[in-house]
């Protein structure tokens, strides 16, 4: 048995016992030491799912995790028990014509874990043992902690988006929205040498964190959107801008600030978008967007394995299992959270 937590509807978050499922051949059982509440999670407890994707039964949420290996199944001969590990939550069928074109990302029979875009639900990670392929296992070393390995997730797909941008080496780069996702674009631009990164948002606390993890400038658009007017002097400043709220207004305000033949990376998801067309062609800006990752995942545990970035000052707060639905409470309210971890 396991303990796990489970979303039955909006607001209702329950921790419930499951069955352990046998371990088969090429598996491994990974104790979960450490799991991150990621936005995704956070709508399918506030709004019971995003879009037109809604939960039709209980489903076990969670995909940013990392564990200790318990128990190695048969013909597992490159990991052993006791090993820290990240764990890769995306598994594609390597078999369907994206996947064969190394474009995993878009797989046509994609399971994620915690994710309710199909039926039966694929059920999710926050599970204090989990049963998973030793494929989706990363081994970190002891440079890490298992707090910091559960970042892996976000910061690959934060690789991901700096992939789609092309090079960013002496960039100017505007990132619009300071959430863990947006902060985790700050770290991995500069570690991909962008020149100077500039953080928009609407609230004060996570602003400091972006500034603190390396941004240049830090403006709070709510209280202080004059200040964004220099950047649109001589057709714009920036040469690449990551759109990280999945905000139309925060898009349509940045646009003038990017500079012709400029790049737009669309990360953040959100509804409706409506902006003016022609700045986009008059300016020659591409808009490309980004889904999720694939290789990148494995080089997003090594960035943090071997301390070549610091994920740790987006950990503001660590709840226990039995006070998951505090922790996720408490992740709503980003004037008092960036990234909430449950500590299995």
């Amino acid at each position: 048995m396991a303990r796990a937590v489970i979303i039955h509807a909006v607001k209702d978050l329950r921790i419930g016992e499951i069955d352990l499922p046998a371990l088969e051949a090429g598996q491994i059982q990974v104790s979960v030491k450490a799991g991150g509440i990621c936005g995704s999670d956070l709508h399918y407890y506030n709004h019971g799912g995003f879009g037109t994707i809604r939960i039709q039964q209980p489903m076990i949420l969670g995909h940013e995790v990392s564990g200790v290996i318990s128990a190695l199944g048969d013909r597992v001969t490159e990991l052993k028990i006791g090993q820290k590990i990240a764990v890769n939550p995306s598994r594609p069928c390597n078999k369907c014509q994206y996947c064969l074109e190394g474009k995993q990302n878009h797989c046509l029979d994609m399971m994620f874990y915690g994710s309710a875009m199909r039926f039966p639900h694929v059920q999710g990670a926050f599970r204090s043992e989990l049963i998973c392929e030793a494929s989706q296992a990363v081994v970190v070393g002891e440079k890490a902690s298992l707090s910091e390995a559960a970042f892996a997730e976000p910061l690959a797909v934060c690789l991901h988006a700096m992939r789609r941008a092309g090079d960013l080496l002496g960039k100017n780069v505007l990132i619009t929205g300071a959430g863990p996702i947006g902060s985790l674009c700050v770290i991995a631009a500069r570690r991909a040498g962008a020149k100077q990164i500039v953080v928009t948002d609407i609230v004060d606390e996570t602003l400091a964190i972006a500034t603190k993890i390396g941004a240049d400038i830090s403006i709070n658009t709510a209280t202080n959107p004059e200040a964004m007017n220099a950047f649109e002097l001589n057709k714009g400043h920036f040469d690449v801008m990551f759109e990280a709220s999945g905000n139309n207004h925060a898009f349509s305000r940045s646009l003038a600030c990017v500079r012709p033949l400029g790049v737009i990376v669309q990360v953040g998801l959100g509804g409706d978008f409506s902006f003016m067309i022609n700045t986009l062609v008059s300016k020659e800006i591409e808009l490309r967007g980004t889904f999720r990752f694939h290789e990148e995942f494995a080089t997003a545990a090594h960035f943090i394995d071997q301390k070549l970035v610091d994920v740790s000052p987006l950990l503001t707060d660590t709840v226990s299992l039995k006070d998951a639905v505090r922790g996720f409470e408490l992740a709503n309210d980003r004037t008092k959270a960036m990234k909430v971890q449950i500590g299995f």
